[in-house]
């Protein structure tokens, strides 16, 4: 898995060019800084899903740019140095990195290394964040820890979101789900239980209610739902 978007900064022109070439060839935008400065005074400089660091940068150094990205996002950070030493490692680390590379490094390797460390992201992310639904227990856990007491047609309902993982649900999908026919009625008693689950779960948490309607079509959960 790799990120969409990414920043790269060093001021190795030439290393740089190649390997945003390389990264981009995989399907990431990348953007290129070769002072520390510039990256701060881009417009929006937090916007990017990585950033790949050196230590010896013209501007702020390296290891306070990290400190200064740790306070503004939870992105992946990746230091890529020609820094050697175990109180480099160290500094890096504590300063909010996630792994550090020592130049030479293939392109490949950074390539492994952003992968690594953005799944890891993107899993941790996706749990904390996460609904989770219990089948045998009848049971739909908020983000915030709420839990739900769902009815058996509820639990047939969000065991089709379950299934959906995270694409629309048809009308149709659910009403032969919980066994209606298909007509005007049938839509009617859809949509009154879809309004019932949706009640229940905003009386149990104030976080928003993910599950949205999608004109003439169905219904979609807009919110990771894993099995717990």
């Amino acid at each position: 898995m790799l990120p969409r978007s990414l920043a790269l900064v060093d001021d190795d022109t030439e290393y740089t060019e190649f390997l945003a070439q390389h990264l981009q060839a995989q399907g990431v935008a990348v953007q290129c800084y070769a002072d520390s400065s510039d990256l701060l005074a881009d417009v929006a400089p937090w916007r990017h899903e990585f950033y790949v660091v050196d230590l010896m940068l013209p501007g702020v150094a390296g290891a306070e740019l990290i400190r200064i990205l740790r306070k503004r996002t939870d992105a992946g950070v990746l230091v890529v140095s020609g820094r050697l030493g175990p109180e480099v490692f160290a500094e890096v680390i504590h300063a909010g990195a996630d792994m550090y590379l020592a130049k030479p490094v293939t392109f490949e390797q950074v390539e492994l290394a952003v992968r690594a460390v953005h799944r890891r992201i993107m899993t941790t992310a996706r749990t904390h964040t996460a609904w989770k639904l219990d089948p045998p227990r009848s049971l739909l856990t908020a983000p915030d820890g709420a839990a739900v007491e769902l009815g058996a047609t509820d639990l047939l309902v969000m065991q089709c979101f379950l299934q959906a993982a995270g694409e629309t649900v048809t009308r149709e999908q659910l009403r032969a789900q919980l066994g209606h026919l298909s007509g005007i009625e049938s839509d009617n008693n859809l949509h009154a239980t879809i309004y019932r689950l949706r009640r229940r779960i905003e009386r149990a948490t104030p976080i928003a209610v993910p599950l949205q309607s999608q004109q003439r079509v169905g219904y979609v959960f807009r919110a990771p739902l894993i099995a717990a």
